[in-house]
């Protein structure tokens, strides 16, 4: 007899554990979405926790003006049915556009996964002016795992706001115009589409499509066999915002290779002239290699300050050649960049056993 009631408590014990790991979201309602990223804030807490996950049936979860919806929890598993399918979403006001005020989700947690879903910023883009930023996803944390996560915004689409953190995006789509992947860290782009929507309501100007002030890590912004999507707007790949940003382009496919402005890279920086810009292994949409033998930029910055009643300009210029050798791009891999830190391998285990509790949904 006594067998038998340690054997049921154990069985007990083991849902009450598993059930404690699982939470479902209602269908389509952004309340039971809020309330589940609440409830794992609480269960994981700690760093130490194990994996939870969320279950979010396809759906629109519509959050209305909710700007920086929170996940400080860590080892949290946002788990979506499917990427087109599965839309949060908000639509802040025009008038509070801002990098920092606008994201649908900030993640402040370690070790936390997103797979098949949407986030979108519906902020009206076309109609704010001089300047439309509206973040999907603000990263505070480190080591964040996207798989198959759509990203539909224009500008500050994705804002990595960590600089000593360690990102990994695969198989995912980032839409944009101008500055649309952006901020610190080292940050690992697999096998993504980038999509550069219309700068513009007609069509015109230019896009740029990573604004990168990764300084404070070795390998900053890493696109590895990505393909670039032009809708419109003629783009370039990335400008210097801050500091000494990396940003590397390996076995990119064009689609659209003549919208990519002659520099490749925008020369005109934001706040500095120094940067690690280069491409390598670029290919047409028939896999054409289309990489130019050399492309030399002249990168330039000019200031103008008044004291005393008189105006000082100062010019900072600094050339470069943006063409890697083999050699430099051997040197990348997941391995290299991330060290311990295995996150293609993690993704592996996690979405394996999304694909079983994904089941229930059914």
């Amino acid at each position: 007899m006594r067998r038998y009631i340690l054997l049921a408590v154990s069985c007990w014990l083991l849902a009450v554990g598993y059930a404690q790991q699982v939470i479902t979201v209602e269908q389509g309602n952004a309340a039971s979405l809020l309330d589940a990223i609440g409830q794992a804030n609480e269960r994981n807490a700690e760093k130490t926790a194990s994996r939870l996950y969320i279950l979010i049936p396809d759906g629109v979860y519509d959050l209305g003006e909710t700007v920086l919806t929170k996940i400080t929890g860590h080892h949290i598993a946002l788990i979506g049915q499917s990427m087109e399918g599965t839309i949060i979403q908000n639509k802040p006001d025009v008038k509070n556009e801002g990098i920092s005020k606008t994201a649908v989700l900030q993640n402040r947690g370690t070790d936390n996964y997103l797979q098949d879903l949407t986030l979108k910023n519906a902020l009206e883009y076309y109609a704010a002016g001089s300047a439309g930023r509206a973040v999907t996803l603000q990263d505070k944390g480190t080591r964040t795992i996207c798989n198959r996560v759509r990203l539909l915004s224009y500008q500050d689409t994705y804002f990595s706001d960590n600089d000593l953190s360690q990102q990994y995006f695969q198989d995912s789509e980032i839409h944009g115009t101008v500055d649309f992947i952006c901020g610190d860290g080292d940050v690992w782009f697999e096998r993504c589409r980038i999509v550069t929507e219309k700068r513009t309501a007609d069509g015109g100007g230019r896009n740029v499509i990573a604004a990168p002030k990764t300084s404070k890590t070795p390998w900053g912004y890493v696109f590895n066999r990505c393909t670039v999507e032009n809708v419109v707007s003629n783009f370039e790949y990335a400008r210097g915002w801050n500091g000494t940003p990396h940003c590397i382009w390996l076995h990119t496919t064009l689609l659209s290779p003549e919208k990519l402005n002659p520099t490749r890279f925008d020369w005109r920086g934001m706040n500095t002239v120094k940067n690690d810009f280069q491409e390598y292994g670029t290919t047409d949409a028939e896999g054409r290699d289309i990489t130019p033998e050399t492309n030399e930029v002249t990168f330039k910055m000019t200031r103008k300050k008044q004291e005393d009643g008189q105006e000082t300009v100062t010019t900072q210029s600094m050339t470069a050649e943006t063409i890697m050798t083999a050699a430099r791009a051997a040197r990348y891999t997941i391995r290299n960049v991330f060290g311990d830190w295995q996150p293609d391998r993690e993704l592996q285990a996690i979405e394996k056993q999304a694909r079983k509790l994904m089941k229930r949904l059914q």
